[in-house]
């Protein structure tokens, strides 16, 4: 009986904390949205900056065009960032690497995590097509000695020359290196760094006030009752639950 009655004083406790949050009609909500003034050209930079980081050169060219904005790299560079991230993503690491210091020797001669994620992921593929010699021999000539002069290189070497000692590499502890997605890290890795020596942003704009948005609403939503943005892919509001 105690129990039950504790039970209905949280639940009226509860029902008192939501009814207490300010409550906001769609009809406001949208008033306030269109009271906020944002720049057609602020818009369309927005968009210019997320085509040129993420690679997608065509498109870039064609909104150039047809919005007037320019974007603030040469788009010829994209196409050779662009070759970089694939061939990586192919698993040739050694054209990546000859790519990359045609585009700017100084990015490898500066970064030596990213050179040493190149030599590394070069090991990894040797393994993968089951050239073992040639992987021991690259792995004590190449990047054993980068091993002894740091000591997350040489974990990570350990790490990397450990998918040798299993023949099943599905039940090795270490087996996702050989992942597609191990690839794709890599890559992303040289990618940034590319547009880093081009000053410009590593991660585009974008998905970055996305997360914002998200973050803005639940903080409000502690707060006050409103129509949300839930499915970021139409932008569509939605009213809250009743």
């Amino acid at each position: 009986m105690v129990g039950l009655r504790r039970g209905r004083g949280r639940m009226k406790k509860y029902r008192g904390e939501a009814t207490s949050k300010k409550v906001i009609t769609r009809e406001e909500w949208e008033k306030k949205l269109n009271d906020v003034k944002i720049r057609k050209e602020d818009m369309n930079k927005l968009v210019m900056n997320f085509l040129v980081t993420e690679g997608y050169v065509e498109a870039a060219e064609k909104f150039r065009k047809e919005s007037g904005t320019d974007p603030d790299i040469d788009l010829a560079t994209i196409t050779d960032r662009m070759a970089v991230k694939k061939a990586v993503q192919a698993g040739n690491v050694e054209d990546a690497i000859e790519k990359v210091n045609d585009l700017n020797p100084e990015i490898l001669d500066t970064n030596p995590q990213l050179f040493f994620h190149l030599q590394q992921q070069r090991l990894i593929e040797l393994i993968r097509n089951g050239k073992i010699e040639e992987a021991l021999e690259f792995a004590q000539e190449e990047l054993a000695p980068r091993g002894e002069e740091n000591q997350s290189f040489l974990e990570e070497l350990e790490k990397t020359v450990a998918l040798l000692a299993f023949e099943d590499v599905s039940n090795c502890p270490v087996g996702e290196l050989l992942d597609v997605s191990q690839r794709l890290k890599t890559a992303s890795e040289v990618n940034a760094a590319i547009l880093t020596s081009q000053s410009h942003e590593k991660d585009p704009k974008l998905p970055s006030l996305l997360k914002m948005l998200i973050w803005a609403q639940n903080q409000l939503g502690e707060k006050a009752v409103f129509p949300r943005i839930n499915d970021l892919s139409t932008a569509k509001l939605e009213d809250p639950p009743v």
